[in-house]
């Protein structure tokens, strides 16, 4: 009976047009495979947290907690733009005045809220630093680890907007800088406090390995990074050919090894994605840097409200009702094979259920839809806009949640994680061979397909493509497939409802006209010429 009533609510809301149109709040968390009611690996109500610690650091640490996994800020302007996943508009939902449809085209406009919120959040993490910097007693170790803190906000900016402002104390303004100088400094940063790092650090903390996994990454990333306006390929100081480039390649196979050879760090066995990704995943062995998100002390992972239709709450017995946005595109989702365990686990998909089996029911379905009431997330989607089936796109599942969610979910996310690593080294050195079928390559990007239960590749099987799509296989849903497109130059490429271009300064984003226009004075923001 219990379940019925809310069923019934459901059905009174459908009727109702209640529907969610203005998402400028918090979206919420996240899901797991086809529900199966007999299954006992999932639907913990119970809350699994370890308290973060305290030791004065948490105001500059908790701003990961805003906009990292949930709408409208980091997570969504990430994700949005690329061949992983959409927000369809479903007739009167989701249209937003058409800023998801135009991101998804890589029309990318200055007065997107997203990028303005995706600037706020990280700038106020560095505020946040600046000011522990300046006026804390901090111990040696501590002030190393803000200065890995700031280093990794200023990634993000600089990754996203490309040329910023470096700033470093607080109430001093800086002038912007162009993004080889913001490169500079970032990984100056992360070398000079790794001598007062330790190998291993709190929960939520940065340890050196931390440090050294976000410079495999930039160094991964040394071409892009260094580019010239307006950022095309191959026009950068570490360009491919040059002994610059066969630097970083060293450098980011050297501080991949640092992380590997500490033996702190492991995979885990096969088929093990829960304690990686559920929300009992507290201090998983593959977690390197987190974000410790709690229902109850860290809000803020909202990926369940995001991308369930709004019957889906019976799924699980959701405090709140989803609102039905996010989806996985075709041809991604398409892009595993059926015997990759990451398919099932990453993805909801198929027909689903309230607790006691039963179908749940939209009865205000598409007359065109041919499941009818019945709620059947297709891999298909029929278009992009104006009328996105409301069933339609396998929905977003790899942070798995449990019965009884709140909208903020336990999980933890994951910033930086050992499989990461592996697969950063793998690249590298393919890169710094020439050969994408490096035998080490290949062995490190089997460990990775191992764990999957996915067949294993043989010499000859690996391309760059290829190499690029095992990265968006293993790496979905944390927010590095912009980055990883842009760096194997497939950024500008058509996908589905998306044309394809040929303009270098799409690969950054518009600095946000209300930055602009809040910096009249002293140093103040300029735009990208092309924006």
């Amino acid at each position: 009976m219990k379940h019925l009533t809310k069923l019934l609510s459901v059905l009174l809301l459908v009727f109702a047009g209640v529907a969610c149109t203005d998402l400028d709040e918090n979206l919420q968390s996240d899901f797991t495979d086809t529900f199966d009611p007999n299954n006992p690996g999932f639907g913990a109500s119970e809350n699994v947290n370890r308290p973060v610690p305290n030791d004065g650091l948490n105001a500059a640490f908790s701003t990961l907690l805003n906009g990292t996994a949930n709408h409208f800020t980091v997570f969504s302007v990430s994700e949005i733009p690329t061949d992983e996943m959409v927000i369809t508009q479903k007739g009167g939902d989701w249209f937003d005045g058409g800023i998801w449809l135009n991101m998804h085209r890589h029309d990318f406009r200055a007065t997107h809220p997203g990028l303005n919120g995706a600037w706020g959040v990280n700038y106020g993490g560095v505020t946040q630093t600046n000011e522990l910097l300046a006026n804390a007693t901090l111990d040696a170790n501590q002030t190393a680890q803000l200065r890995v803190l700031r280093a990794y906000y200023y990634w993000r900016l600089m990754d996203m907007f490309g040329r910023i402002k470096i700033v470093t104390e607080p109430g001093v303004d800086s002038p912007q800088v162009d993004r080889p100088e913001v490169y500079d400094f970032v990984v100056s940063e992360i070398n000079d406090a790794l001598p007062d790092l330790n190998e291993t650090a709190g929960y939520a903390r940065i340890s050196s390995g931390a440090a050294y996994a976000l410079l495999s990454r930039l160094y991964l990333n040394a071409d892009v990074y260094n580019r010239p306006y307006p950022y095309l390929p191959g026009t950068g100081s570490h360009a491919p050919g040059t002994q610059n480039f066969d630097d970083a390649m060293q450098a980011a196979i050297d501080a991949a090894d640092e992380v590997i050879d500490s033996g702190i760090y492991d995979l885990g066995p096969q088929g093990d994605f829960d304690s990686v990704f559920g929300p009992a995943n507290v201090e998983s062995p593959e977690h390197i840097f987190i974000v410790p998100f709690d229902e109850a002390t860290g809000a803020g992972m909202n990926f369940g409200q995001m991308t369930f239709h709004y019957p889906s709450q019976l799924t699980y017995d959701f405090q709140q009702q989803p609102w039905n946005g996010y989806s996985s595109l075709e041809a991604f989702y398409d892009s595993y094979d059926d015997n990759d365990g990451r398919k099932d686990a990453f993805f909801v998909e198929g027909p689903q259920f309230d607790l006691n089996g039963n179908p749940i029911l939209d009865v205000a379905f598409d007359a065109a839809d041919p499941d009818g009431a019945p709620v059947n997330y297709t891999p298909e989607i029929n278009e992009l806009a104006p009328n996105g089936s409301r069933q339609a796109g396998v929905r977003l599942g790899k942070f798995s949640h449990k019965i009884g969610q709140l909208p903020e979910m336990d999980n933890d996310y994951t910033l930086l994680r050992y499989a990461e690593v592996l697969m950063n080294k793998a690249e590298a050195i393919a890169r710094l061979n020439n050969n994408w079928n490096d035998p080490e390559t290949i062995s490190l990007v089997n460990l990775i397909r191992e764990r999957a239960g996915a067949d294993l590749y043989n010499s000859g099987d690996l391309s760059a493509e290829e190499f690029l799509a095992e990265r968006g296989r293993e790496f979905f849903q944390e927010a590095l497939r912009r980055t990883d497109q842009i760096r194997f130059d497939t950024w500008g490429d058509a996908w589905w409802e998306k044309p394809a271009h040929a303009d270098g300064f799409r690969n950054i984003m518009p600095i946000p006209l209300d930055q602009i226009n809040a910096t009249t004075g002293g140093f103040p923001l300029t735009q990208h010429d092309d924006y």
